[in-house]
């Protein structure tokens, strides 16, 4: 029971940083500015790891390399405190990564599996955060919410339902691509998950 409270704190711990620093990312590529609340809670939450990086890792054009990798490797010590603290990698990441089989997914010594599993786990960490704010952008469109925030939530997911616009029209006056986007990224995450199996099995 100890390790389940532990695990869940770390995965809340990890999911608002890592999430914080992909965020960033995200804001940053897309030119979208940080003088609201939403950008002001980024940097408050992400400033303490991003920055030291940037000094080591520049961006390279749009992409901010400092906080991407910010991101991983919140979730490889993410991983390798549950490793700690479970004792066996296996249990850990059975636990941890909603595998099942991921006990036998380690056939070599487990910190050298750590690396590749944080790239997993980022990845699931980009799905998760894209389907929380194509969430919360429908929500927002339903409701007609009319703040600053409701603006800067659309602008964020515009660029992400674009292409499914362009090849689903509106039903009844309703637009479904935050439906059809959901049911990808689900796919997603199912494939995912085929992958990682299939790499690391």
């Amino acid at each position: 029971m100890l390790f389940q409270i532990l695990s869940l704190l770390l995965d809340v711990a990890a999911s608002l940083v890592g999430g914080a620093c992909l965020l960033r990312l995200y804001m940053q590529w897309q030119r979208v500015p940080f003088g609201n609340p939403l950008g002001r809670f980024v940097f408050a939450v992400s400033n303490w790891l991003v920055l030291p990086l940037r000094r080591l890792l520049p961006a390279m054009g749009r992409l901010d390399t400092a906080s991407l990798l910010a991101a991983w490797a919140v979730e490889l010590v993410q991983l390798a405190a549950l490793w700690s603290l479970s004792g066996a990698l296996g249990g850990a990441l059975g636990m941890h990564m909603g595998a099942g089989s991921a006990g036998g997914l380690v056939s070599g010594p487990a910190w050298a599996l750590l690396p590749v599993l944080a790239v997993f786990g980022l990845a699931r960490l980009v799905l998760s955060s894209m389907t929380a704010m194509v969430l919360l952008g429908a929500i927002l469109s339903w409701v007609r919410a009319d703040s600053d925030m409701a603006d800067l939530v659309d602008r964020l997911c515009v660029p992400l339902l674009a292409p499914l616009r362009r090849l689903i029209p509106l039903v009844g006056g309703l637009d479904l691509t935050p439906l059809a986007m959901l049911v990808l990224l689900q796919i997603a995450g199912i494939v995912l998950s085929g992958l990682q199996v299939a790499v690391l099995g």
